[in-house]
């Protein structure tokens, strides 16, 4: 495998990690890989979203090792569904360039009643972007996130906040974190591939992202 490999987690569900992990994949020119889908929305899966967004070759967007019904923790939508995650099937893809790794929900959501994403992330040891939100309660849900990466020895690239500008909690989660702070990828309006694209280019470097 050649390139990197990212993994884009975040503080919460529908706080815009979907969208940035378009973003980023579509600069890189990355694969991109959902490795379980729970529940499907009315736009599609969070590939299908990634590839209309990010405007990326078909042969970039990898299958989901489990796509499952119920939109709820990847645990419980599998017991639902009655399918047993195994983390063999977690393994990394083999690709060539950089691969775009989306979780679901938080940090400590369960893939199966044994183990979290942020477990399965030390596994893969590969770095992680944490994406916060910049409203309301964003300083305890990130620094709670980054201390749960930090206990298992999870490496990260920084914060990516999502929203309205809101310097004293983006400076203060980087600060007490100790992490570096990306960017912010504002609220789009209409949200288009191209004003995504702009977007990023604006807010990020990418030299940030590189190996």
């Amino acid at each position: 495998m050649t390139g990197r490999t990212i993994i884009v987690t975040g503080t919460d569900t529908g706080i815009g990690k979907t969208v940035f992990a378009a973003a980023l994949a579509g600069a890189l020119s990355a694969h991109y890989w959902k490795p379980v889908q729970a529940g499907v929305e009315a736009d599609g899966t969070d590939a299908e979203r990634v590839a209309r967004l990010a405007g990326l070759p078909s042969d970039h967007m990898l299958s989901e090792a489990y796509r499952l019904t119920t939109p709820c923790s990847p645990h419980l939508a599998a017991e639902i569904d009655s399918v047993v995650l195994d983390p063999a099937r977690l393994a990394l893809p083999q690709v060539d360039g950089p691969l775009v790794i989306e979780g679901a929900g938080g940090v400590l959501v369960p893939l199966t009643r044994q183990i979290t994403y942020a477990d399965q992330f030390a596994q893969w040891q590969a770095p992680v972007v944490l994406v916060a939100r910049t409203t309301l309660g964003t300083i305890n849900h990130s620094l709670l996130s980054i201390e749960a990466l930090r206990r298992r020895g999870v490496s990260m690239l920084g914060v990516a906040f999502v929203g309205d500008a809101n310097e004293d909690s983006e400076a203060t989660i980087c600060a007490m974190g100790e992490v570096h702070r990306l960017g912010r990828l504002p609220m789009l309006a209409p949200l288009t591939p191209e004003a995504l694209r702009v977007a990023f280019a604006a807010n990020f470097r990418l030299e940030d992202f590189a190996p």
